[in-house]
């Protein structure tokens, strides 16, 4: 039985700011032009179900659906996009993915229809008509999995009435997003990730949860810069852990923009002339940048979501 994943998804989930890639990463990070940094950008320009696809069309396909959206991408029409317009692109098409998936959630989970998501609707739809997992490989993880869940989903419902409507849904699913929630998303992190149970997340918890090699083997670059970001930025009082207060800082930084460090991103790459905007040519000539370059099967789905633009 597949159970309902307690943490929002990765980089190229839509249930709330796009995360880097690591499943407890906050702000956005800086990227290169690797895999994770492409996708991260494939996300943000065509929504995290279009992206996985687009990263498998033929090239010529990918910048045929590509130069669909540049007009409009180009809200003024002046035939260059500025990063004011990739920005409110960026978020327009995060927020009009978000409001389908939350309007789909809730006809999947709402059994009786009466517009709202009781606790038992979901609990039955996510784990089954009975709480006893005797027949589970894991049944202790499915129980803790089941009252996550359901503390979860008692500080979403804003005013206790055991059913939560569309905005507490949205809560429900992407606390992170939510003021009120986010001590409750530190609490669930440091679950995740205290494998000595003493209620703080060491350095080398954190890696663990990011590389497991072979014992005694190094760790590679990038979890060295991992572990170097840990204790230089993370760990705020240099005590080599994070307690509750770090980790909501970590994973809910003051005022983040992210999508305007997308869209500056996009533009350092893209902006060949340097003028601070992108020409079609100099989005076209970075194609792979903005929708990746493997051949896939995909559909018509590119069409469909230009239609509703």
């Amino acid at each position: 039985m597949p159970l309902w994943p307690l943490w929002p998804l990765l980089a190229v989930t839509l249930g709330g700011s796009p995360r880097a890639p690591h499943a407890h990463f906050g702000a956005p990070q800086e990227h290169g032009h690797d895999a994770e940094g492409l996708l991260w950008d494939h996300a943000a320009i065509w929504g995290a179900r279009e992206a996985r696809e687009q990263r498998e069309l033929d090239p010529e396909e990918s910048k045929r659906r590509l130069g669909l959206l540049l007009g409009p991408m180009d809200s003024d029409g002046s035939g260059a996009v500025s990063a004011a317009e990739l920005r409110a692109w960026i978020l327009r098409r995060h927020r009009g993915a978000r409001g389908q998936e939350l309007r789909a959630e809730r006809r999947r989970l709402d059994r009786d229809g009466d517009g709202a998501v009781a606790w038992d609707e979901f609990r039955r739809e996510t784990f089954g008509e009975t709480e006893d997992f005797g027949g589970s490989p894991d049944p202790d993880s499915h129980r803790k999995l089941l009252e996550r869940s359901r503390r979860r989903f008692l500080a979403a419902d804003g005013d206790g009435d055991g059913r939560l409507q569309e905005p507490e849904l949205d809560a429900f699913l992407h606390p992170e997003d939510f003021q009120h929630l986010q001590d409750l998303v530190a609490k669930e992190t440091i679950e995740d990730l205290d494998r000595d149970g003493d209620g703080f997340i060491q350095v080398d918890e954190y890696i663990a949860d990011l590389f497991e090699g072979p014992p005694g083997s190094p760790e590679p670059p990038e979890i060295q810069r991992e572990r170097e970001q840990f204790l230089r930025g993370r760990d705020r009082d240099g005590d080599g852990r994070l307690g509750p207060s770090e980790v909501k800082l970590w994973l809910s930084p003051p005022s983040p923009d992210w999508a305007k460090v997308e869209a500056q991103h996009l533009i350092h790459h893209a902006d060949s002339d340097r003028d601070g905007a992108l020409s079609r040519e100099e989005i076209l000539g970075q194609w792979e940048l903005f929708v990746g370059s493997r051949a896939t099967n995909y559909g018509q789905d590119l069409h469909r979501a230009h239609d509703e633009l």
